[in-house]
């Protein structure tokens, strides 16, 4: 009984090792035919090359250069990590890696299929590792994006809606002492080792889990350093993006207030995470909510927006693409 209830546990995984270059090809269609539907479906071409004749093509070619240097700091952040994680330091796979993972991110609800997606340039990894890894490597741009939106959301409440100085001074005390807090927490070390690791031993469910975590013991202050920079880079050249983005259709030049409401949409985007492929939907309505609260037109707002989905997700999405089907097994 026990001999055959081992050889039924282990046959999925044996499944999975003897036929891994056929799933990762099937995967590759997958993902291939989900971002050729969603294009198809989504994208309004009569209405992106009219806004393209009335915008500003400078201020649009300089946010398509920083593109490059948004997905540099988004390759550092993820070199840092796999090379701190998954032992990792190979450029090539590295790389390929992040733009698969674009390529599978933008066809799925939350970008779940990003953590598979970045598992397939690495042959010698399990996908339960590059999840671990991608999760850390997104909690740092996620910590960022939350405290600057949430100092943003409680000026734009006092300046727009009025609400009392004391409130106000309230709510960014409980907000700097909360981020501190969790500052300490995560650059100390016995936080991890004594609070976190100490009590998922003791629970026997949580076995697999804990081996896959306490890479986490690996992640010394320099890490978090190196990794709160890249990441507050990498969002302010997005936010800058925006910003050049709502000028170039809007023929204005209030900078700070687009650099304001780029903070808003952000945090909205992730306090209320969209369902839809590509994340299209929120980050369009909180776009167009907080431009027109500003001053600027739903079209101004819109346009900016969609614009933005396209230089930092969808062409990085189709050269993911590109290289997906470049080698096969890669």
């Amino acid at each position: 009984m026990n001999t055959e209830l081992k050889v039924s546990n282990a046959s999925p995984f044996k499944f999975l090792s003897k036929n891994k270059t056929a799933i990762i090809f099937t995967l590759k269609l997958i993902i291939a035919g989900g971002l050729l539907y969603y294009l198809a479906s989504s994208i309004e071409y009569i209405q992106i090359i009219s806004a393209l004749k009335n915008a500003s093509h400078y201020l649009i070619l300089i946010a398509f250069v920083l593109s490059v240097i948004n997905i540099y700091f988004q390759f550092a952040k993820w070199n840092l990590t796999c090379g701190q994680i998954l032992m990792e330091t190979n450029n090539s796979r590295i790389i390929l890696s992040l733009f698969y993972g674009f390529s599978a991110g933008i066809i799925t609800p939350l970008r779940i299929g990003e953590y598979f997606g970045r598992a397939i340039a690495f042959k010698d990894k399990s996908v339960v590792q590059v999840t671990v890894a991608t999760l850390i490597d997104k909690f740092f741009p996620l910590v960022i994006v939350v405290f600057f939106g949430s100092i943003s959301s409680i000026l734009f409440l006092y300046v727009k809606f009025g609400i009392s100085i004391y409130i106000s001074l309230s709510l960014f005390i409980v907000l700097f002492t909360l981020f501190y807090i969790l500052f300490l927490l995560v650059m100390n070390q016995r936080f991890w080792d004594n609070v976190l690791f100490s009590k998922m031993k003791k629970l026997k469910s949580m076995g697999r889990v804990f081996e896959k975590l306490t890479v986490l013991k690996s992640l010394d202050r320099i890490y978090f350093i190196k990794m709160i920079s890249l990441s507050f880079l990498f969002y302010l050249s997005f936010l800058i993006q925006y910003m050049l983005l709502v000028a170039a259709f809007s023929h204005n030049q209030n900078l700070i207030e687009y650099f304001w409401a780029g903070n808003l949409i952000m945090f909205v985007k992730t306090v209320i995470p969209p369902i839809s492929l590509g994340e299209l939907g929120i980050r369009e309505g909180a776009s167009v909510y907080f431009l027109t609260q500003l001053g600027e037109t739903p079209a101004v707002a819109f346009n900016a927006s969609i614009f933005l989905f396209i230089i930092n997700l969808l062409i990085p999405a189709f050269i993911g693409l590109i290289l997906l089907f470049k080698k096969n097994g890669n």
